[in-house]
């Protein structure tokens, strides 16, 4: 079947079995992590602070991440940092359950888990190229990645909201540690190529320049990134707000919580299942101003619903819409990017992302104390239908462009 073409690649699917497996450890814990801070703090600011806290390390080191990715063994790179996000785990499983728990020390441990993405994202991503033998597999690899992620997320926040309810969060924090073991037992199993060190007498800072460069000139690439950054700051911090529905909206528990973010994973997973299908040569980019479109509207019919039910239908939708973001600028970065660049150029994308995020967490969470929680989901709904529309125009003005020069060659030509 087209839908799981990259599954033929054998590296692919051991990688992809041992990571889903340690992805829904993954987002156990962070389902835990955000119930544990609110019910702490009662907060809503903590809650952007706590993603801050998990995400603006990466700001500050995924670009020397993606010198790293480009310059060393990107397998090694990986392993060494699944080993490390093991260990950060662990401590945390320890420290909830000797008791006593602060908030700060929840944000250092959430912190030192973003100092181990800033190198491990770029060396996951750029690794991923490596699996795939036939290179026309790739997009297919990278959507049933989105895939992958997704379906954690609708499984993980579910099994945690039930274990947080029954047994405490103690469990959802120790199970993450223990999934740990899957995803390093599937990298030790993986045949790769020898790796050919690669010499260079730059330092790191003239790298990054050199790969800023590379951007710049590249406009496929920049808009992509740029389109990027704007959501993440703007818009993707939206799931810092969801314990507040749970909670005060839908006068639920951690369950109920659970079932929000769970279903966020089911409009995402939809359209990664999605795009995993779609046929060979479609415009991507289109695709990815529609679904941003999709992604406002379902936070606009969201953000003031108190229907419970309804509300669950429009937030899927935004997880749909939402998925496009990271997984359409994957693809289309990676399909196009030169491979000496490709550590470099992903380290800028898990710059949009993970940067962005944490920056966009504050000031969602100084804004919702502002305006309050709704109005601020409201205007991130109408932010993402205003991107997706720029997006659109800026699509159909290279479009009207390209149909100019063609038909001046042809009037030339003549």
């Amino acid at each position: 079947m087209s839908t799981f073409r990259a599954f033929k690649n054998r590296n692919y699917r051991i990688y992809f079995a041992g990571q889903s497996v340690s992805l829904i450890g993954t987002w156990m814990q962070k389902t835990a992590v955000s119930w544990v801070i609110y019910a702490l703090t009662h907060s809503t600011f903590m809650l952007g602070l706590s993603l801050f806290a998990s995400l603006f390390p990466s700001f500050v080191l995924s670009l020397f991440g993606g010198v790293v990715a480009d310059r060393y063994n990107r397998y090694r790179v990986l392993l060494i940092t699944q080993i490390a996000s093991m260990v950060q785990a662990v401590l945390l499983a320890v420290l909830i359950y000797v008791g006593h728990v602060e908030v700060w020390q929840i944000l250092a441990l959430s912190a030192l888990l973003g100092i181990i993405n800033a190198f491990d994202v770029p060396a996951r991503q750029a690794l991923v190229y490596q699996m795939v033998e036939d290179k026309k597999d790739l997009p297919n690899a990278l959507a049933l990645n989105s895939s992958m992620v997704n379906l954690s997320r609708l499984i993980g926040p579910a099994i945690a909201g039930l274990i947080l309810a029954r047994f405490g969060e103690e469990l959802c924090f120790l199970m993450n540690a223990l999934s740990f073991i899957a995803v390093i037992g599937s990298l030790l199993m993986l045949k790769l190529p020898r790796h050919k060190p690669v010499s260079t007498n730059k330092n790191v800072f003239a790298e990054l320049k050199e790969g800023l460069a590379y951007i710049k000139r590249t406009p496929a690439i920049r808009n992509v990134l740029v389109s990027l950054t704007l959501i993440s700051l703007t818009v993707m911090p939206y799931t810092t707000l969801i314990p507040y529905y749970a909670r005060d909206v839908f006068r639920g528990t951690a369950a109920t919580f659970g079932v929000i973010d769970s279903f966020i994973g089911l409009g995402a997973l939809s359209c990664a299942i999605f795009l995993a299908s779609v046929p060979a040569g479609i415009d991507l980019k289109k695709v990815l101003a529609i679904n941003t479109v999709v992604f406002g509207c379902g936070l606009l019919l969201f953000s003031h619903e108190g229907y419970y039910p309804l509300a669950l239908l429009f937030v899927t939708v935004a997880g749909f819409g939402m998925m496009s973001q990271a997984t359409i600028s994957n693809t289309l970065i990676q399909t196009s990017v030169d491979e000496k660049m490709r550590g470099r150029v992903i380290s800028f994308y898990a710059l949009a992302i993970f940067g962005m995020q944490p920056l966009g967490g504050l000031l969602v969470g100084a804004l919702s104390n502002w305006i309050g929680t709704q109005n601020t989901i409201m205007v991130q709904g109408f932010a993402a239908a205003a991107i997706g529309a720029l997006q659109w125009r800026y699509l159909h003005k290279q479009n009207k462009t390209a149909k100019h020069i063609v038909d001046n060659t042809a009037i030339t030509a003549v």
